[in-house]
């Protein structure tokens, strides 16, 4: 129990660091983007009312990316160039962070002691084990960025 306290701990304080760097970074995009030739595209009165809408009701959306893959810096650093009050975003970064650093200290532990385990057996099939889940990984990622990436026939609609 030690260990997953430990690791728990360790990974809240990095989700903290690299979440609320995020933000900040956000926060000083946003800001120099209100100086620059955007600031009349951001003062429409559209995108103040999002931003209205991000302030009041982002929290939870920021809270509940640190349960999602891949849209936690995203949802970040929107709370931050959007200008999200602290009160609001600290207590989901806070909450959201937690969880983020107890499930992957305890999935991940949980992982990395049964390939322990595989390997210290059986090391042809903790090294097939780590094999196949690099060729899953490898294959979601491919898929996501041919699903993300326009095609041919989407370039040359747009061209005409």
């Amino acid at each position: 129990m030690d260990k997953i306290a430990l690791t728990a701990g360790a990974l809240y304080v990095i989700v903290l660091l690299r979440a609320g760097g995020t933000f900040a970074v956000g926060w000083l995009a946003g800001a120099g983007a209100r100086r620059s030739r955007l600031a009349g595209r951001i003062s429409t009165a559209r995108f103040q009312r999002a931003e209205r809408a991000i302030q009041r009701w982002g929290a939870p959306v920021v809270a509940v990316s640190f349960l999602t893959v891949g849209f936690q810096t995203a949802a970040n650093f929107l709370a931050g160039s959007m200008r999200m009050p602290l009160p609001r975003y600290l207590p989901a970064l806070f909450v959201g962070g937690a969880a983020w650093a107890l499930i992957y200290a305890t999935a991940g532990l949980g992982v990395l002691e049964v390939l322990g385990r595989l390997f210290a057996r059986q090391p042809v099939l903790g090294v097939c084990a780590v094999a196949a889940l690099l060729l899953a990984v490898s294959g979601v990622v491919v898929y996501r960025r041919r699903r993300a990436a326009p095609s041919c026939d989407d370039t040359a609609a747009d061209a005409a």
